[in-house]
């Protein structure tokens, strides 16, 4: 029996990781790389480069992990069936309607409202353009399987397009002097841009972004799984590097705003100064477009990746409902506000992140781990305790001294980093000890 060959063809695969690549690149992913050149100034360089291993290297490894294992529901489940299901399950809705997806609305609306007349309601505003941008994202990813159609080869060139125009011009301009850095940057800015990384919230997004990307490159002809391996993996090398190129550039025009936006808090107060430097009053018009198909993008990805996981979750409950409660839920979640609901994602993604991240570097070393199979519960169940005492701590009294506060690196907001090695050595050896058959 002859076998097919299943290969997508360059331009396929170009057009998958854009697709991907605009699921990844919403409102965080714009607004970090300027503000951390801004205030990294002399140390935006090692900022940017831990930004870059948080922000683009562990997702490009989750998406591959994920992949290797062929769900992220099979990567968890090595720890526990219990814990993938629980795990797994939260994830989806930290990037869909708990934080990410009502996020995307309420940040372009913040972009929108210095074009809106000065005399009109901003809640009033709020909730009209939180209802028309859901129902439009709705609507738009009633298709899962054709979002390459969409974001590959429409809403995501755009994008880029736009933000190529504005780095260009920014890149175009001589780069004045670098400031020096901000206290947070001073000491190990590699670290603090690693640290900075986590608000992007991407690695969480690529232990979903699977499902759909999977879906849309069945629809392309790939449906064995080493071949769908492949294609997925190599879709997610393609976003890595464009988002690499694009916050490289965003990042360089942050740290040529020092002089005119010192005090800056937020990266889109420096976009739109920049942009507005080289393209006059259109500049906030160019960069509120930016952050409007930037949002929808990831919007309308983040709702098909959560309305299929649930849907196959819940086989009586299909898709169509499963995405509308989504939509519907995160519109009313997006009129509190874009503060409120950032105050709420760092005590979340400091629970999550270190969880996720010990299951993708392990799972890139599944072969090593499931000969001593005792060392995935023990390592991610060490790092689960720490992350969430640290994360509650910081949500419930920031103040309060922990004993986690005397590990190693814990100044640095790595505490589970120490505990999850020593963990990893101790179910490593629990697993020979009790000669536990492999996995």
């Amino acid at each position: 029996m002859r076998v097919v060959d299943q290969r997508l063809t360059v331009r396929q695969s170009l057009v998958v990781g854009v697709t991907l690549f605009s699921m990844f690149f919403g409102a965080g992913n714009l607004i970090l790389p300027p503000l951390i050149g801004l205030q990294a100034g002399a140390e935006a360089v090692p900022a940017t480069l831990g930004f870059l291993v948080a922000g683009i290297g562990l997702p490009v490894l989750g998406i591959v992990a994920v992949a290797l294992a062929g769900t992220a529901r099979e990567l968890a489940g090595r720890v526990h069936p219990a814990f993938a299901r629980g795990f797994v399950a939260a994830v989806y809705l930290a990037i869909g309607p708990c934080l990410a997806i009502p996020r995307t609305s309420s940040t372009a609306f913040e972009m929108l409202q210095p074009l809106l007349p000065a005399d009109m309601p901003v809640d009033a505003a709020r909730l009209a353009f939180s209802v028309a941008f859901f129902a439009a994202a709705y609507l738009l990813a009633m298709h899962p399987g054709r979002l390459t159609r969409l974001l590959g080869r429409l809403t995501g060139p755009a994008l880029i397009l736009l933000i190529v125009a504005v780095t260009a011009a920014a890149l175009a301009a001589p780069l004045p002097d670098p400031a020096p850095a901000a206290k947070a940057y001073r000491a190990v800015p590699a670290v603090q841009g690693f640290l900075d990384g986590y608000q992007t919230m991407d690695l969480l997004a690529s232990l979903t972004f699977e499902i759909v990307i999977a879906t849309n490159i069945r629809e392309m002809g790939v449906t064995e799984p080493r071949p769908l391996m492949r294609a997925i993996s190599r879709a997610g090398v393609v976003a890595g590097a464009l988002m690499a190129l694009i916050y490289c550039g965003l990042s360089y025009v942050g740290a040529g705003m020092a002089a005119e936006v010192p005090g800056a808090t937020n990266g889109a107060t420096v976009l739109t100064a920049s942009a507005t430097a080289h393209f006059g009053a259109a500049g906030t018009v160019v960069v509120a477009a930016i952050f409007l198909l930037a949002c929808l993008n990831v919007c309308i990805g983040l709702i098909s990746c959560c309305g299929t996981y649930f849907s196959e979750e819940l086989p009586k409950v299909s898709y169509r409902v499963c995405a509308l409660v989504f939509a519907v839920f995160s519109c009313a979640v997006s009129n509190f506000g874009l503060d409120a609901i950032l105050a709420f994602s760092v005590p979340l993604l400091g629970a999550l992140y270190p969880v996720a991240i010990v299951l993708v570097v392990m799972g890139m070393l599944h072969g090593p781990c499931d000969r001593v199979p005792l060392v995935w519960p023990c390592t991610v169940g060490v790092v689960a305790v720490v992350s969430v005492a640290d994360a509650l701590r910081d949500a419930l009294a920031p103040t309060a001294w922990l004993p986690i506060d005397a590990l190693p690196l814990a100044g640095l907001g790595l505490a589970w980093v120490a505990p999850a090695v020593l963990a990893a050595l101790a179910g490593a050896l629990l697993s020979r000890a009790r000669r536990v058959p492999a996995a």
